[in-house]
């Protein structure tokens, strides 16, 4: 059995662009970064809110062992039954008791005599009043850990302070911690000193043609007027962002973890 795994994670997928470009590249990205197991925030992508069975379906189809959500993950009532019986698609954890589906699952690894357990968890700065993320991610990693000390988190969180704090609390209990949210990809990929694997935000699977994959002159519309406009999915300029993590089976410490943008952004300077 090899000693490391490796990861691929995709950020927050948007709408039809971004599931149109994962279609075509995705394989493409699995087999270049050799991934064993592959994760990805699909909570935006039916519609830029929610998601629903299909789509679920066609990303387990490409490769996609485990879908997480995020504060749009019940944004779509007809996937709540769904919710309740597969364990491949998670919900934050920390949303009150009574909602449907579940907040970390257990894997097995394909080809590997070992488990991952995947726990999904969401902010509360500036976002709804749910509950404690931090006494939350203690209560979950304590069950975890009766079957696996090998743990990627995503937590998804409006705030990189809050990221940052839980991300310090939960050190040395995961082996990868991965912001989503704000569909903007940071560039502070690093290992924190007790081994676990720490990126503020992934990034979004979609338009960059936009603002946050939505249409950007619509956004425009609500900053400028202040009142309620009616989001439409942006198309163009788009990218798929992920992150790279490699874990060390033997000491459950993330090895090496890096952002990825594909294709890569080439616009930085202008040409004449």
């Amino acid at each position: 059995m090899s000693k490391k795994l490796n990861i691929l994670f995709i950020g927050d997928i948007v709408g039809e662009p971004g599931l149109s470009l994962l279609q075509t590249v995705l394989p493409g990205l699995i087999e270049k970064y050799e991934a064993d197991f592959v994760i990805a925030n699909g909570e935006n992508s039916h519609e830029g809110h929610g998601i629903n069975r299909s789509i679920i379906s066609n990303l387990h189809d490409l490769g996609v062992h485990v879908i997480t959500g995020g504060n749009h993950s019940f944004a779509k009532w007809k996937v709540f039954s769904y919710m309740k019986n597969n364990h491949e698609i998670l919900r934050p954890l920390n949303y009150p008791k009574g909602n449907p589906g579940y907040g970390y699952g257990i894997y097995e690894i394909p080809d590997f005599d070992h488990k991952i357990g995947v726990l999904n968890l969401q902010g509360r700065t500036f976002m709804q009043a749910i509950d404690d993320p931090f006494s939350t991610a203690d209560w979950a990693l304590d069950r975890i850990k009766e079957e696996t000390d090998t743990v990627f988190i995503d937590f998804h969180a409006e705030a990189t302070a809050e990221k940052m704090a839980l991300a310090w609390h939960l050190d040395g209990k995961a082996a990868v911690f991965v912001g989503t949210h704000t569909h903007v990809p940071t560039n502070d990929a690093r290992i924190l000193p007790k081994g676990m694997g720490y990126i503020s935000d992934a990034g979004m699977t979609g338009s960059f043609d936009s603002v946050l994959g939505m249409d950007k002159n619509v956004s425009m519309k609500r900053f400028m007027l202040g009142t309620h406009q009616r989001y439409q999915i942006a198309n163009g300029n788009n990218h798929v962002c992920a992150v790279n993590c490699v874990v060390d089976l033997e000491t459950n410490k993330c090895k090496h973890i890096e952002s990825i943008v594909y294709p890569s952004f080439n616009n930085s300077t202008l040409e004449e």
